[in-house]
C-alpha cells in the first residue's frame, strides 16, 4: 500500500521548528560552592536547555543516570511553576531538552522520568521517538498520596507515572535492590542442614514433560504424583542426586509432597523491583514535603519528591561514582540523594528556588546536618562539595545599528573558551605556549585574538608549529593573504563565522516555545495559555577581570 506516512510519530504545532540553543560558557561562583574544592559535583543556576547545552560537550555519552520531573501541566498555578501550559506548548517545552538528554545519556544508561496522567501518554509516544521504542523499560507506578480526595469530581488521582526508558536496552539492565530483613527472615533452617538457612520452593512446574512426570515414594512410605496436568521439576535421576544431597524436603515427619530448598547463601545477594511502588517503600507526598520543611520552612516546595523515591531509581540505574542528572532540581531532592550514595551529579534549576531550596540543602548536605531523608538509614555524616555554576552571558549582541557584535561585558579568556566551544574544542590553554588555548585532536588547535592578524603573526606562529601541528585563528579581522601562507593555519572572522549556528541573546527558553499560529475557530473564545514563568530568573553569571584564576573558573 503506498503511503506518505513512513512512520509512527506524535505531530504537534511547533514540533518542526528547530530550536537552536547557544552553547554557553559555565562560570563558577566560587563564593556559592561550598565543601570539597576538587568536587565533581555540579549545581546550575541557568535556563535549563542553555544549561543542558553547554554541558553536551564534556559530558556526551558520560551520564549513566537521568532523573527528571519536569512541571506535569495540570493546569494548576502552582506557587514555584505556572505549571499550566497548552498541550503542544508543553511538547515543545520538552522536545529540545530530550534531545540533548538523549546525547548526554551513556550507552549503558537509562532516563527516568516522573509524570502524571495529563501528559504521560503523549510523553510516551514522543519518547519512543527519541530513544526508540525497543528500548521502553517499564511504566513505574508510584502510589503518591494514602488518602482519598474526597472533594474529588471524578476518581481520587493517587499515583504518577515514572517512563523508564534504556539509552540501549541490548546491554543495559538495572541493578538488584538491597534484600531486607523481611526477605531474609523467610529463610530457616529446622533441620540444622549446616549450609544455612534455606526455605521450601514448589517442586513442581506447569510445563509438561512426560521424562519429569513419575510417582516419588515418601520417607513415610506415602506414594504421590505431580498435580494435574503439571510434571516434577527434574527428571527421576536428578531427583535422586537432590535427596542423596540434603536439597528435598519432605516436611519434618517425612509425610509432605516434596519440595526443595532455596538455601540463602546461593540466591541473588539482591532483589529485582516490581513497576508498582508502594509509599510504605519509597515515601509519599506527604513526606516529601515534611523532608523539604527541614531546611526551608517559610516556603516549602509544593512538588518535592521524597528522598526515597529518588533513592530507588538511583540504586536501580547507577553505582558510585557514577554521574546522575536533574535538569529540573525543583527542591534539590535528586542531587541530595545522589551526594548521600557518593554518586556525582549534576543539577539544573532556573527558579529562584536554586538559591533558597537547593543551595542551602545540599549545604546541609555537605555538613552533615541534613539528617532527614535517607540519611539515618545510610548513616550519613556529611562530606564532599559541590560546584555552583551561571551561565556566561551571550558571546553575540546587537549594537545601535543592529549589527551583531562581540559582546563587549566578555575578557579575553572568557572569549577563548566561548570561541573553543563553539567550534568544537575543548578550552585547555597552554602554560607555555600562548596560541594554544583549546584542541581538537592531538594535533589541532585554537587561538582566539582581539587583534588585528597581520602575515608576520602567522609566519611567526608557523614557525613554533610541529610539522604534523595545525591551528585555527579566530579575529575580528585579519590582513588579505594571512588565509593563504600555509594549508596548517585557517583564519575565521568574528562574529561572521558564528552567525546562522546558533540563537544569540537569548536567555529563556521557557517562556518562549516557538508555537506557530494556528487557524482560529472564530466563535470560540480567546484562550490565553500560562507558561512556564518563575517570578526571578537567573541572571548570566559575572565575569571577572582578567587574572591567573579565571580559567579555573570557566567550564
Amino acid at each position: 500500500m503506498n503511503t506518505k506516512y513512513k512512520k509512527l510519530e506524535l505531530c504537534w504545532p511547533g514540533k518542526d521548528i528547530e530550536v537552536k540553543p547557544e552553547p554557553r560558557v559555565l562560570i563558577e561562583d566560587p563564593d556559592k560552592s561550598y565543601g570539597d574544592p576538587n568536587t565533581q559535583n555540579m549545581l546550575i543556576h541557568a535556563d535549563n536547555l542553555l544549561a543542558l547545552k553547554a554541558l553536551e560537550q564534556n559530558f556526551a555519552g558520560k551520564v549513566k543516570c537521568i532523573y527528571i520531573d519536569p512541571p506535569y501541566n495540570t493546569g494548576n498555578a502552582f506557587e514555584h511553576y505556572d505549571d499550566g501550559l497548552e498541550h503542544s506548548t508543553w511538547l515543545n517545552l520538552m522536545k529540545p531538552r530530550l534531545e540533548i538528554l538523549y546525547k548526554l545519556l551513556a550507552n549503558d544508561g537509562s532516563i527516568w522520568i516522573s509524570i502524571d496522567d495529563d501528559e504521560s501518554h503523549y510523553l510516551k509516544v514522543y519518547c519512543d521517538e527519541i530513544f526508540g521504542r525497543k528500548n521502553f523499560v517499564n511504566n513505574v507506578i508510584w502510589e503518591k498520596k494514602y488518602s482519598p480526595q474526597n472533594d474529588s469530581k471524578w476518581l481520587s488521582d493517587s499515583h504518577d507515572h515514572i517512563l523508564v526508558y534504556a539509552k540501549n536496552k541490548d546491554i543495559w539492565r538495572p541493578f538488584l535492590l538491597p534484600r531486607t530483613d523481611e526477605m531474609d527472615n523467610r529463610y530457616k533452617n529446622p533441620d540444622n542442614d549446616p549450609r544455612g538457612v534455606w526455605k521450601a520452593t514448589d517442586f513442581s512446574v506447569k510445563t509438561y514433560s512426560k521424562n519429569s512426570d513419575y510417582p516419588v515414594t515418601l520417607p513415610s512410605g506415602r506414594i504421590v504424583n505431580p498435580p494435574l496436568s503439571r510434571c516434577w521439576v527434574t527428571s527421576k535421576d536428578r531427583f535422586n542426586e537432590l535427596v542423596a544431597d540434603n536439597r528435598i524436603w519432605f516436611g519434618a515427619n517425612g509425610n509432605n509432597v516434596p519440595s526443595v530448598k532455596k538455601f540463602l547463601s546461593e540466591v541473588k545477594q539482591g532483589s529485582v523491583s516490581k513497576t508498582i511502588w508502594n509509599r510504605e517503600e519509597v515515601g509519599d507526598n506527604q513526606e516529601a514535603k515534611k523532608e523539604v520543611k527541614a531546611f526551608e520552612n517559610a516556603n516549602v516546595f509544593t512538588t518535592p519528591k521524597p528522598e526515597r523515591l529518588i533513592q530507588r531509581v538511583i540504586q536501580l540505574a547507577s553505582i558510585e561514582g557514577d554521574i546522575v542528572l536533574d535538569s529540573f532540581l525543583g527542591s534539590g531532592t535528586t542531587a541530595a540523594v545522589a551526594h548521600k550514595m557518593n554518586r556525582k551529579y549534576i543539577g539544573i534549576e532556573l527558579g529562584e528556588h536554586c538559591n533558597t531550596h537547593c543551595l542551602p540543602r545540599l549545604k546541609a548536605v555537605c555538613d552533615g546536618t541534613d539528617q532527614g531523608g535517607i540519611s539515618k538509614a545510610l548513616e550519613w555524616k556529611g562530606g564532599g562539595g559541590f560546584k555552583f555554576f551561571g551561565l556566561a552571558p551571550s558571546l553575540l549582541n546587537k549594537d545601535k545599528y543592529n549589527q551583531w557584535v562581540i559582546n563587549p561585558n566578555y575578557n579575553a579568556q572568557l572569549l577563548a573558551a566561548a570561541m573553543a566551544r563553539h567550534e568544537g574544542f575543548t578550552y585547555c590553554p597552554s602554560e607555555t605556549v600562548v596560541w594554544k588555548q583549546g584542541y581538537a585532536t592531538e594535533f589541532h588547535f585554537i587561538f582566539t585574538t582581539t587583534n588585528t592578524v597581520t602575515p608576520d603573526v602567522v609566519e611567526q606562529i608557523l614557525s613554533e608549529l610541529k610539522p604534523e601541528e595545525s591551528l585555527m585563528i579566530c579575529c575580528p579581522a585579519f590582513v588579505d593573504g594571512c588565509n593563504e601562507i600555509s594549508p596548517r593555519i585557517e583564519l575565521k572572522k568574528i562574529p561572521t563565522l558564528l552567525l546562522g549556528k546558533c540563537e544569540f541573546g537569548k536567555e529563556d527558553y521557557c517562556t518562549d516555545t516557538s508555537i506557530i499560529t494556528m487557524p482560529a475557530d472564530p466563535d470560540r473564545p480567546e484562550f490565553i495559555p500560562s507558561y512556564v514563568k518563575p517570578d526571578v530568573k537567573p541572571e548570566p553569571a559575572k565575569i571577572r577581570k582578567d587574572e591567573p584564576t579565571q580559567t579555573k573558573l570557566l567550564f
